[in-house]
This record gives structure tokens, C-alpha cells and sequence, in this order.
């Protein structure tokens, strides 16, 4: 069984109760764990279109359940193909670079709070915090330390969305 459609028959475009999260008609429910949650909601048997899921919470983006059509030619298996490692790749280099932004933003605030002789909570009990200027060093440092992975990951995307193009308008023809 399809894990986007654990609810079995087609039913409503809501989940169902006990869902952690709700998602709009037409999407995908997932959990915290980024698996898809139980749900009423199935997508319809005949749907003839990729479905679109909440955003993951390390990469942030949105994953796609792609339509593979009954027909589907070898030059749009390779287009879709293509598609899905992409979302694939994209999906683990933004999971990565969130947790090592957050990693380093959390090492950067702790050094600069304890520069400063305070500790990580205030004596109210509440978490010490920097200043917009402070956080912009940290923003700007973390960019230019990141800017060729950045430059590195740009460069492969291109490519596969121009080989994605080329693919598609292929089978266009």
C-alpha cells in the first residue's frame, strides 16, 4: 500500500481524529518524524497529479508524491525520475545546512553570552538573547564560511533542471 494513502478508500479532505497535524485538500499528512500520520484522507484513485505534502520540519521544504501515469514513457519515467532525485538531494543538503546552521547559531550565542560573564538563561528564568547587531555577525559569518557550498550547490541545480528541460521538452515533441 501506498504510504501516502494509509487511510485505504478515498475519504474526506481532512484527516481524521487523532491526527497530529492538519493538512489542506489535497495533501499529504505528516507527522513531527516526517512519516505520513493515519489518516481518513486517501488520495483519489484517478488522480492524475503529484501530490504535495506539508513542509519537512529539518529541510523545510514541501515533499512531492509524484504521479507516475499508467502510460508513462520512458522519456517521462526519466523526467520524473530525475524530478525525484532531485527533490531527493535537495531535501538532504537543506536538512543538513539547518542543522548545522542551527548548530552553529546556538555555539555562537552561547560564546558571546558567555563573553559577556551571562549564562545561557537569565536570572528570571528566561533564555539570554543577543541583539539584532550581535546576530547579524553571526548571519554574516555564517554565510561568508558557507558561500562556496552555496555556490557548489547552485551549480549542480542548474544542470539537472536544464537536463530536466531538455528531458521534458523531448517528450513534448
Amino acid at each position: 500500500m501506498d504510504p501516502w494513502c494509509l487511510g485505504g478508500e478515498p475519504g474526506p479532505a481532512w484527516c481524521g481524529p487523532g491526527a497530529a497535524t492538519k493538512g489542506l485538500p489535497g495533501q499529504a499528512v505528516y507527522s513531527e518524524s516526517s512519516t505520513p500520520q493515519l489518516s481518513g484522507f486517501c488520495p483519489p484513485r484517478k488522480s492524475r497529479h503529484d501530490w504535495i505534502g506539508p513542509p519537512d520540519k529539518h529541510s523545510n521544504l514541501r515533499p512531492v508524491h509524484f504521479y507516475i501515469p499508467e502510460d508513462e514513457s520512458p522519456s517521462e519515467r526519466k523526467l520524473r525520475e530525475l524530478r525525484q532525485e532531485t527533490q531527493e538531494w535537495n531535501q538532504q543538503f537543506w536538512a543538513n545546512q539547518n542543522v548545522t546552521f542551527l548548530k552553529e547559531k546556538e555555539e555562537f550565542i552561547h560564546s558571546r553570552l558567555k563573553a559577556k560573564g551571562l549564562g545561557l538563561r537569565a536570572e528570571s528564568g528566561q533564555k539570554a538573547t543577543l541583539n539584532a547587531e550581535e546576530m547579524a555577525d553571526f548571519y554574516k559569518e555564517f554565510l561568508s564560511k558557507n558561500f562556496q557550498k552555496h555556490m557548489d550547490y547552485n551549480r549542480p541545480m542548474c544542470a539537472a533542471w536544464q537536463l530536466a528541460l531538455g528531458a521534458e521538452r523531448t517528450s513534448l515533441a
